[in-house]
């Protein structure tokens, strides 16, 4: 097959290129660099079945230029993490929601199938508000605050991306796919952007001080890189996937505060833990929520799904990543 990868010199996308290529694919990375990192498929640069390619899914002709020639089109492409939607809030929207439409209009016009990157962050604070819910379903409700705050507007982006997708399937017969991803993490992820596992080992490794934003009790499930790329790509293969929506991700929850002190341990540090209010942190509109757990019985059952790594293996990959000379920019 030939893959397009949007966002493919990202975190995940690079990821997903390397997996592509080691199973006999060619692929064509599609990057502007402004999350993205050169670095990250750098060791591919003179591979046979790999090209990169510099742009941005806003260049609608560059897009339609991208997709010349493939068979499948993985949309990674987007604005992501909490720190930069805050910073950001209108390029956010503009880069999801016109970008996705941008690809997906390519799509249909070369008649190749998409699997769009969606987020956990589109259900909102549904599992704050109900707290009868254990876990959150693909087609269960979803609910987000106030558009006076901000953080809102990227899962509002994402969520739109979701409803392009669905209906380029329903209304043009475009083979749509939508991967809700929750928490992935793994080597190459920079803490830039506020992405908890990267932040807490860069600073556990130097022994300094580790800040966790609120008190700490917040629960969240945490993925390994490796085993989300993994499911993306057994989704393309399957029938029974087209047109639906799947959580990908682990359902094993952990604390914030035990996260960090899970890292400690593993990176033997002698950081102490610190905790910081969020208002010290982002600006005004940010809210953060309890819980957020996926159920992934669809997931299973649709390409029987079983993650490979653990909590503990993906924060140890995480550490030996740092260990071997990566920096928060590769």
């Amino acid at each position: 097959m030939r893959y397009l990868v949007t966002g493919g010199a990202g975190f995940i996308g690079s990821h997903l290129v390397d997996l592509l290529i080691s199973r006999g694919h060619h692929v064509v990375a599609f990057d502007n660099l402004s999350t993205g990192k050169l670095s990250n498929v750098q060791h591919l640069a003179d591979h046979e079945r790999f090209r990169f390619v510099l742009g941005t899914v806003l260049d609608e002709a560059a897009v339609a230029n991208a997709m010349e020639g493939v068979d499948r089109v993985v949309h990674l492409a987007a604005a992501v993490g909490v720190k930069l939607i805050m910073e950001q809030p209108v390029d956010t929207i503009i880069t999801n929601v016109r970008g996705t439409e941008n690809v997906l209009g390519a799509a249909t016009r070369h008649g190749v199938p998409v699997l769009l990157a969606s987020t956990s962050e589109v259900y909102g604070k549904m599992m704050q508000v109900d707290t009868s819910l254990t876990q959150l379903r693909e087609d269960g409700d979803w609910l987000l605050g106030p558009t006076t705050k901000r953080r809102w507007a990227y899962a509002c982006s994402k969520a739109m991306d979701e409803f392009l997708a669905i209906a380029y399937w329903e209304e043009k017969r475009l083979p749509t796919i939508t991967a809700r991803f929750f928490n992935t993490v793994g080597p190459r992820q920079t803490g830039q952007y506020g992405m908890v596992v990267p932040r807490f080992v860069q600073k556990a490794l130097l022994h300094e001080p580790i800040v966790v934003h609120g008190d700490g009790t917040q629960t969240r499930c945490f993925n390994h890189v490796g085993d989300a790329v993994t499911a993306v790509v057994s989704l393309f293969e399957s029938e029974k996937a087209v047109g639906g929506v799947f959580n990908v991700g682990s359902d094993y929850e952990v604390s914030i505060n035990d996260l960090a002190r899970r890292v400690v341990a593993l990176a033997h540090s002698s950081s102490e833990i610190v905790h910081v209010p969020y208002e010290s942190v982002y600006p005004h509109g940010f809210e953060d929520m309890q819980r957020r757990t996926p159920c992934l019985d669809l997931l299973r059952s649709t390409i029987d799904y079983t993650p490979r790594h653990t909590l503990d293996s993906t924060i140890l990959s995480v550490i030996e990543h740092y260990q071997r000379g990566g920096s928060d920019q590769s």
